[in-house]
């Protein structure tokens, strides 16, 4: 997988999963599906790791057995949905669910890469006018532009440093326990934690409500979206519950005293337990924590910009008060002298 992820790759990944779920809903097996894709793929780069998906699936694999076989292509979340689909025998709507997935990222990523060339550019412009301009000119032009350069990037490498350490830390490449330690960073960032884990819910519930209409074991069901849900935190506090259901005790009862469900998501599966009607519940869990979270990641989009545009805004307008109080101080200084 690359390094970093951009708004075209989120879009041809989207293509990959839409092209799958026509052709499998459609009635198209699954090896004619892929061998089509080989074909014509959305990018040059899928050709070769589908051909070893066909390889080995065609040896007697199942798609998911050659997805973990080929590390490194897709992420974990997409392979155990895929796995959740192939076990519930609707492996169609989950292609469906990853071609929306990447759609939204495509988007939310596009927006928001839009929206902060502005205040980058700004940024840059300002440590070009501060730290290159205004002293290169108040040395009367004698000054050494390598030496003021060199300090313009010193000055601005924290915070490419910084950027680069995100995009390495957030990379679904790394283990369970790191990944677990960046969901709880980011937990605590407003609106982007909340909406993160509302998806995670929506993804679960999806998950839960194919596998259960397929005739899973409900324990096997938990532990198969436990893994397809994409939360850390989730996969661990159910696997951690699974004696106690394996025990008698019923899911609902658990999801009621497990912090990570809100009250919503607990009271809402415990009714479509009692009512026999679990399916439709986890579809009405499906959509509104889908809505919900797509809603707050999309207010993370738009005000983050701005929130770096007002900070950019106010140094650079501490700058300019700065650099006129000294020029104005030398000025007196210069009048009282004479």
């Amino acid at each position: 997988m690359a390094l970093i992820l951009t708004p075209g790759q989120f879009s041809q990944r989207a293509e990959f999963y839409h092209q799958l779920a026509q052709l499998t809903s459609a009635g198209i097996g699954l090896i004619q599906a892929l061998e089509q894709l080989q074909r014509n793929p959305p990018s040059g780069a899928f050709r070769e790791p589908l051909r070893l998906q066909l390889q080995k699936i065609k040896s007697g694999s199942t798609f998911t057995e050659s997805l973990l076989a080929t590390s490194g292509w897709l992420p974990e979340f997409d392979i155990a949905l895929i796995e959740a689909g192939e076990k519930s025998g609707r492996i169609d709507q989950c292609f469906r669910l990853l071609a929306e997935y990447y759609q939204e990222r495509a988007r939310i990523t596009k927006q928001v890469i839009s929206q902060l060339v502005y205040p980058v550019g700004l940024v840059h412009v300002a440590a070009l006018v501060f730290l290159i301009v205004l002293p290169f000119a108040a040395s009367q032009f004698n000054a050494s532009l390598t030496w003021l350069l060199f300090k313009a990037l010193l000055t601005l490498s924290p915070i490419y440093l910084g950027a680069g350490l995100m995009i390495y830390a957030f990379q679904s490449r790394h283990g369970q326990n790191w990944r677990a330690l960046m969901e709880k960073i980011l937990g605590y960032v407003p609106i982007l934690g909340k909406a993160r884990h509302f998806l995670a819910l929506s993804r679960l519930a999806l998950a839960l409500e194919a596998l259960i209409n397929a005739g899973v074991n409900i324990i096997q069901a938990w532990e198969i979206a436990a893994n397809a849900c994409g939360s850390p935190a989730l996969r661990r506090a159910i696997l951690a519950w699974v004696p106690q259901v394996e025990a008698g005790t019923t899911p609902a009862e658990v999801v009621s005293r497990c912090h990570l469900f809100p009250a919503t998501f607990a009271n809402t599966y415990h009714s479509g337990e009692i009512s026999g009607k679990l399916d439709e519940t986890l579809r009405r869990l499906h959509r509104y924590y889908h809505e919900e979270g797509s809603r707050k990641l999309q207010a993370f989009a738009e005000w983050t910009p701005r929130l770096i545009y007002a900070i950019v805004a106010c140094i650079i307008g501490y700058k300019i008060i700065e650099f006129y109080s000294g020029y104005f101080n030398q000025i007196d200084t210069l009048t009282k002298g004479f």
